[in-house]
C-alpha cells in the first residue's frame, strides 16, 4: 500500500507511520508542525519508503499539487487541533486546523481520484452525556467544545463526499489517546508540574472526572486491522477500552511512578476541568468488539505506561 498520512508528524500520526513502514508500506507524510514536531519523524529522514512534505493542509492548491505528484492508495487524515483548551480562546484555530483541513483533504481526494480514507474523530462529538454509555447511533450529537463541533462537521463532510464520490471511509471515534510522543493532556501536564514542584500539585476540577484512556499502540493496531476491504460509504466505530481512569487516581499513578509519596493535591473545584471538558464519559463498544477487536491495555495500564514513556524520554 502507498499511504498518505495528513498530520503525520503528530503524536498519533507518527506512531501510525512507524507501524505502516514496519508493515512494508510506503508513506507520504504532510505536516506543518502546528502541533506535530520534527523530532517525531526525525528517525525516518533517510527511510527509503518515507517522503515528507512540510505543508499547511488548510491551503488547498498546494495540497492538490502533492496529491497529483504522489499518487496514493489510502489517506489517513490525522491532522487537527487536538488541544481543546488551546482553542477555547480562539475558535478559529479549530475552523482552520480541524474543519478546513478535512474539507481540503476530501477535495484533493476527489480531484485526484483517491477512494480510501481513514479519519480520526472523537468522543467529543457526543457532548456531555452525563456518563451514559454511547453507541454509534446515539443522538442527538451535541458537542460542547469547538473541537467536538468541528469534528462532527468533518464527519458530515466525509459522509457527503463519500456518497457523492464513491469513497470508502473509515471513521473512528476514540477517547483520550496517550503514549510515547504525547504533547498535552492531564498526564503530560501532571508530570511537568511535578518536575517543577515535587511537593504540591494543582488539579483542575474536583478530581472525579472519569474517562477512558487508550494507549496509542492499541489504536494503531485497530486502525491497521480495519483499513482493508472497506465497503463503499462510511463505516463508523467507537474505539476505546471498557475501563476508565479517574483524574485524582491518575495523579496518584504519576506520583507513584515519579517516586513522590507525599505530594499535596489541591483542587480548583467544579465538575469539569475547563469549559468544553466532558467530565464523565463511557463508550458502548459492542460494535468494535463484535468485529473482533478489543484494547490490550486497561485505561489505568495505559496511563501507567504513558507516565513511564514520558519519564524515560521516549517521546
Amino acid at each position: 500500500m502507498r499511504a498518505l498520512v495528513a498530520g503525520g508528524a503528530g503524536f498519533i500520526g507518527s506512531n501510525l507511520i512507524d507501524a505502516l513502514l514496519a508493515a512494508g508500506h510506503s508513506v507520504i507524510c504532510i505536516d506543518n508542525f502546528f502541533i506535530g514536531s520534527r523530532q517525531n519523524i526525525a528517525h525516518l529522514e533517510h527511510h527509503p519508503r518515507f517522503q515528507f512534505y512540510e505543508q499547511d493542509l488548510s491551503e488547498l492548491e498546494p495540497l492538490i499539487h502533492i496529491f497529483e505528484k504522489e499518487p496514493v492508495d489510502f489517506v489517513f487524515h490525522m491532522a487537527a487541533n487536538s488541544d481543546i483548551q488551546a482553542s477555547a480562546k480562539a475558535p478559529e484555530v479549530e475552523y482552520r486546523n480541524t474543519y478546513t483541513t478535512t474539507f481540503n483533504v476530501l477535495e484533493a481526494m476527489r480531484i485526484s481520484g483517491v477512494k480510501n480514507l481513514f479519519f480520526c474523530s472523537t468522543s467529543a462529538v457526543y457532548g456531555d452525556t452525563q456518563g451514559k454509555k454511547t453507541d454509534e447511533n446515539y443522538a442527538p450529537l451535541m458537542p460542547i467544545s469547538y473541537y467536538g463541533a468541528c469534528k462532527l462537521g468533518c464527519e458530515g463532510l466525509i459522509s457527503a463526499f463519500s456518497h457523492m464520490n464513491g469513497f470508502h471511509s473509515l471513521v473512528f471515534r476514540f477517547p483520550n489517546v496517550i503514549g510515547p510522543r504525547l504533547t498535552h493532556g492531564v498526564i503530560f501536564d501532571f508530570v511537568n508540574r511535578l518536575r517543577e514542584d515535587s511537593e504540591s500539585l494543582t488539579i483542575l476540577g474536583d478530581g472525579q472526572q472519569r474517562k477512558p484512556y487508550l494507549y496509542v499502540a492499541d489504536l494503531v493496531d485497530c486502525i491497521l486491522r480495519f483499513t482493508e476491504n472497506l465497503p463503499e460509504g462510511v463505516t463508523l466505530y467507537n474505539v476505546g477500552g471498557e475501563t476508565q481512569s479517574v483524574v485524582s487516581e491518575i495523579a496518584e499513578i504519576v506520583c507513584r511512578e515519579m517516586g513522590l509519596p507525599d505530594v499535596a493535591f489541591h483542587y480548583t473545584g467544579g465538575r469539569g476541568g475547563w469549559k468544553g471538558d466532558v467530565p464523565i464519559f463511557a463508550y458502548d463498544l459492542s460494535k468494535i468488539h463484535s468485529a473482533g477487536w478489543s484494547a490490550a491495555m486497561t485505561s489505568d495500564e495505559a496511563v501507567t505506561q504513558t507516565v513511564r514513556d514520558i519519564l524515560s524520554c521516549r517521546q
